[in-house]
């Protein structure tokens, strides 16, 4: 039997300002050039990690 709840696909946080600053994080989204290449080979429950507390931490100064 097939679970009522459709699974919700986690989104890429790219905003398209696609520049890495000189710390090597993206000016747009904050991740580094190697999470941005290694994003759709992440799974969902990396992918969430870093949007609900990597990018925000690291946007927020404290990352």
């Amino acid at each position: 039997m097939m679970s009522s709840q459709p699974q919700r696909a986690v989104l890429t946080p790219c905003t398209g300002v696609c520049s890495l600053d000189l710390q090597g994080f993206c000016e747009g989204c904050q991740r580094t050039g190697t999470e941005i290449a290694g994003w759709l080979q992440m799974s969902d429950q990396e992918r969430l990690r870093m949007m609900e507390e990597v990018l925000p931490a690291r946007e927020a100064g404290q990352g």
